[in-house]
């Protein structure tokens, strides 16, 4: 009994030497450093360190899309301390946010991971330091990116927007994904106790690769004079919707594009569905009397017939390939430049039809129609073109007025601007360059071949000088378009009225609305498509569409020095006379204007004249024709300040103007 006893002690005696010679053996022999590194492995984490998201440019480098910091907030409530404060957490967060504090702790109660929850993201970072301020154990920020569109609804359906986690959805947004996101990095930090992150010295990291930038095609004045317009028309048509493209006829660079109603790409959840579409790029309609175009080109190219060729077009009324079909007018026998001035159906239908089948689909294809023009923007439908052995015995002839076929906004465009430029198809596009984060080119459309001129020629430049003054005709007095009319500014276009179809029908009493058309007609810069859906105080494109082409190319000539000149040769006449107000901004407000003072504004001058007091539109028509720069503050139609002041010398390169 004794000798066990003192074996028991014996043993209890040599136990702290055994683990004092195991602590040694850790310090000083094999495990010690696999040891040493798994607690420092269980103590450090691994952080990523996100990329800089590329901004999107105008083509004057303004900023239209721009990173904004943002946080997510995650908890461990298995930390130390966590528990006493956590309501002060969840009461803080039911503040900042529409949340309940409730919310938050149903939230911590049943989560599925036991160290981690995460409870808000993309906390601004005001709202960031008021939960940072708290100091509440196993708090975990993680900054990341958000996106901000500095104009808001300007330019929103070629944007786009982003989602929570940074990634495009939608427009560029969403087709430049992969070069606007970037690679994030890392960094490995460490992790007290209280679940707080502290920086490690010498830990492993690597820098992010930040996001490539976009400068596009675009102009922000002109994109939101069109979008101002295109507004305008909506109001005043009663028009479910409309939409506009404009682009470089030489280039196929898009200058503008917009649809209303729009959205706010900042908060696109706030928004009906229908008012993200593209719908210059996703909605295909039937173009009515605007794919005469196509009836032109054909029968001029293939020698069908000439331009004083009669037509004979009766009373207005006929049946051809067995199917009645009209004009708004008797026209009687026209030579066919008048059918094209006068948009006879009749008489573009009897064209057509000397044509062969095949012929007059290949030039539609040809023309663009029936396929992607391959912009750069995601979401763009083919549109329809059957082929000649689907076609019923009308379909050549109906085709011809623009039924049976159906465009979008932008092929209708695109077509025209073969017109404009010779008879060459370009392919449209929004980006003109890629930019690296130290603004070093990293792609241009200048060094890519698929984007330099055109993508084929369809019909001779000759075809296409015979054609343009016959549209030329359409936007005067003698054709159905005189409301495109620019006093001072050729304009050739041609209009469009077509019923719609719904669900596979014609709905009675439903129409859509066209003009497509280019400016000037004999230096073309610009050409335009403007379509509405559903107008109410007409169904012509005449009225309907035309005058928002008249508005939006005579408010964009004041941008171009050479075209201002013009128009400011054209009203210099009419200095002291009366106001147009379709030349006004759509959203001002009209007001009587005061008179203008004695006397024209002088032809040349390097001095800055006294500008108070005159209309608006003369004052930047004046000041563009020079190459001056005007950023103008109001919406009213009278100067009624002006920086510089008068008498400034050499004239300025920009002036502010303010009328309000």
């Amino acid at each position: 009994m004794t000798g066990r006893m003192y074996g028991v002690l014996a043993l209890l005696a040599a136990l702290p030497l055994l683990v004092g010679a195991r602590l040694v053996w850790i310090q000083v022999g094999g495990d010690g450093d696999a040891l040493r590194a798994r607690a420092e492995e269980q103590r450090s984490v691994r952080l990523d360190v996100p990329a800089l998201r590329g901004r999107i440019l105008d083509r004057r480098g303004r900023p239209l899309a721009v990173n904004t910091a943002r946080y997510d907030l995650a908890v461990d409530p298995t930390v130390t301390g966590f528990d006493a404060r956590r309501e002060a957490l969840f009461a803080t967060l039911a503040d900042l946010t529409s949340r309940s504090a409730a919310h938050y702790r149903r939230a911590v109660a049943e989560r599925t991971s036991p160290q981690y929850v995460r409870l808000a993201r993309g906390l601004p970072p005001a709202q960031k330091e008021q939960v940072a301020a708290l100091d509440v154990p196993g708090v975990i920020l993680t900054p990341r990116y958000g996106r901000r569109y500095t104009y808001g609804r300007t330019a929103a359906h070629l944007l786009g927007y982003t989602g929570a986690d940074g990634q495009g959805l939608a427009g560029l947004e969403l087709r430049y994904d992969d070069e606007l996101r970037g690679e994030a990095g890392y960094r490995v930090a460490r992790r007290d106790r209280a679940g707080r992150t502290r920086a490690l010295v010498g830990a492993p990291s690597e820098q992010p690769e930040h996001g490539q930038s976009l400068q596009l095609t675009i102009d922000l004045v002109r994109q939101t004079v069109l979008e101002e317009e295109l507004r305008r028309g909506l109001r005043d048509t009663g028009s479910e919707w409309g939409a506009a493209v404009a682009l470089d006829p030489e280039t196929g660079a898009v200058r503008a594009m917009a649809s209303v109603p729009t959205y706010n790409p900042n908060q696109p959840g706030a928004s009906r569905k229908s008012a993200r579409r593209n719908r210059a790029i996703t909605d295909q309609l039937e173009p009515g009397s605007t794919l005469k175009l196509l009836t032109a080109v054909a029968a001029l190219e293939k020698g069908v017939t000439g331009l004083n060729d009669s037509v004979k077009t009766g009373n207005g009324s006929a049946r051809i390939a067995g199917a009645p079909l009209h004009d708004t007018h008797a026209h009687g026998t026209i030579p066919f430049s008048e059918v094209i001035v006068k948009s006879s159906n009749i008489g573009a239908a009897k064209t057509a039809a000397k044509l062969p089948e095949d012929t007059f689909y290949r030039y539609a294809r040809d023309l663009g129609f029936g396929q992607p023009t391959w912009i750069d923007l995601p979401g763009e439908v083919d549109g329809r073109l059957r082929k000649p052995q689907q076609w019923s015995r009308t379909s050549q002839t109906r085709m011809a007025i623009g039924y049976e076929v159906a465009v979008t906004p932008l092929q209708l465009a695109v077509a025209y601007a073969a017109l404009a430029n010779g008879g060459r198809v370009v392919q449209p596009h929004v980006v003109k360059r890629r930019l690296a984060r130290g603004g070093r080119t990293r792609w241009s459309t200048e060094r890519d071949s698929l984007n330099r001129g055109a993508l084929r020629r369809v019909f001779s430049e000759a075809t296409a000088r015979r054609l343009r003054p016959l549209f030329e005709r359409v936007a005067s007095g003698e054709g159905t378009a005189e409301r495109a009319a620019v006093p001072g500014l050729q304009v050739a276009g041609k209009t469009g009225t077509a019923r719609k179809v719904v669900d596979g029908n014609y709905r009675a009493g439903k129409y859509r609305a066209l003009f497509a058309g280019f400016f000037p007609a004999d230096d073309p810069e610009v050409v335009l498509a403007v379509v509405y859906d559903e107008p109410e105080t007409s169904i012509y494109g005449g009225v309907v569409a035309a005058p928002v082409f008249r508005r939006t190319a005579r408010r964009w000539a004041t941008t171009v020095p050479a075209l201002a000149a013009r128009l400011q040769q054209e009203s210099g006449a009419n200095e002291g006379g009366s106001h147009d107000d379709d030349s006004q901004n759509a959203d001002s407000q009209t007001e009587t204007l005061a008179a203008a003072p004695p006397g024209a504004l002088p032809a040349e001058t390097r001095r800055l004249p006294d500008l108070t007091g005159r209309p608006t539109r003369r004052a930047r028509h004046w000041l563009a024709a020079r190459g001056v720069d005007v950023r103008l503050e109001g919406d009213g139609a009278v100067v009624r300040a002006q920086r510089p002041a008068a008498g400034a010398a050499p004239l300025p390169d920009n002036v502010v103007l303010t009328a309000n």
